[in-house]
């Protein structure tokens, strides 16, 4: 059973419905009480501010479920855009703490910085660059790319976190990978046949 987290952030419909097509066993969770026991995989979505989405998904009652369910049960948890930028330690668009899942910071483009200065936010399609092997990237066009829209990016601590890197100005991270716990930060659910081979990818993962 895959799990979408549904604490008012996030397609969660755009997701289910790419999983009922794949004849692949889902629900959305609207409430911690009803999760259900047999969830294998948890996908959590996420859209808007930071700090926006963390006050949700603080105030839904997910918050010490997904802890026990992701750090100590270790089931695999997919981030999908915001989704996966909580998951960091914290953001530059915002005050709270994220979910310091993974060691990293949530920063915005610097446009001052960048080697042509690109419009912000990031909107439409970009290709992706594996930075090491993964079941999750397992038949994805990576010239094809993706489908992004965000202004901020995540910035790991640790490199070796870094699952896929896309060039916007500067190279950045735009999905990442700690044990069990996934991030992309482009949108699956919007990406056509990569989203959804991405997406079926992850409930097929073996090992994490």
């Amino acid at each position: 059973m895959l799990a979408i987290i549904n604490y008012g952030s996030g397609n969660v419909r755009a997701i289910k419905n790419i999983y009922d097509q794949l004849n692949i066993e889902n629900c959305i969770v609207e409430k911690p009480s009803v999760f259900p026991k047999e969830t294998t995989k948890i996908i959590l979505p996420g859209v808007g501010a930071f700090d926006e989405t963390m006050k949700s998904l603080n105030n839904s009652g997910f918050r010490s479920l997904l802890d026990e369910k992701v750090l100590f049960d270790k089931i695999p948890i997919l981030g999908i855009c915001v989704g996966m930028q909580i998951l960091a330690e914290g953001s530059e668009e915002g005050e709270l703490e994220g979910l310091c899942w993974n060691k990293g910071l949530v920063k915005k483009f610097d446009v001052t910085k960048l080697d042509f200065v690109p419009k912000v936010p990031h909107l439409g399609w970009n290709s992706i660059s594996a930075t090491r092997e993964s079941e999750l990237l397992n038949g994805i066009d990576y010239g094809h790319g993706f489908y992004f829209i965000h202004s901020y990016y995540y910035c790991c601590k640790n490199l070796s976190d870094i699952l896929t890197t896309t060039f916007y100005g500067d190279s950045f991270a735009s999905a990442i990978n700690q044990g069990n716990i996934f991030g992309t930060q482009f949108h699956p659910e919007k990406s056509h046949a990569n989203g959804i081979q991405l997406l079926k990818n992850f409930y097929n993962l073996k090992s994490c």
